[in-house]
């Protein structure tokens, strides 16, 4: 059975610096494409950053990119989303997921509407 459980988010103020994690249980994430998602109230889920498997490479949506790194931890079997400059744009539940998001993901890929399994989600709020 297949467990994804999303931890790490919190109230950061703007100029800030998060880590939400995805620790997956029925799986091994090394060899599965496990994309990043998140939510704001009124808005559809969007993508944020999808990473291949083994070495497959990684993307990430343009409002995050530079800010936001992807990465896995296979002793832990942890996918991690480490975001830094954030800003209140940035609030939103996050959500990890498994798919066929490529490898490498794309933008045409790494898209919530092909995810197999989710995470419950963590909420992250950026304010002052």
């Amino acid at each position: 059975q297949v467990q994804l459980v999303e931890s790490g988010g919190g109230l950061v103020q703007p100029g800030g610096s998060l880590r939400v994690s995805c620790a997956a249980s029925g799986l091994i994430v090394e060899r599965y494409n496990i994309g990043w998602f998140r939510q704001s109230p009124g808005k559809e889920r969007e993508a944020v950053s999808c990473i291949g498997h083994g070495d497959g490479g990684t993307y990430y949506a343009d409002s995050v990119k530079g800010r936001f790194t992807v990465s896995r931890d296979n002793a832990k079997n942890t996918v991690h989303l480490h975001m830094n400059s954030l800003n209140p744009e940035d609030t939103a539940v996050y959500y990890c997921a498994t798919g066929p998001f490529g490898s490498p993901p794309t933008a045409y890929n790494c898209y919530a509407g092909v995810a197999d399994y989710w995470g419950q989600g963590t909420q992250v709020a950026v304010s002052s």
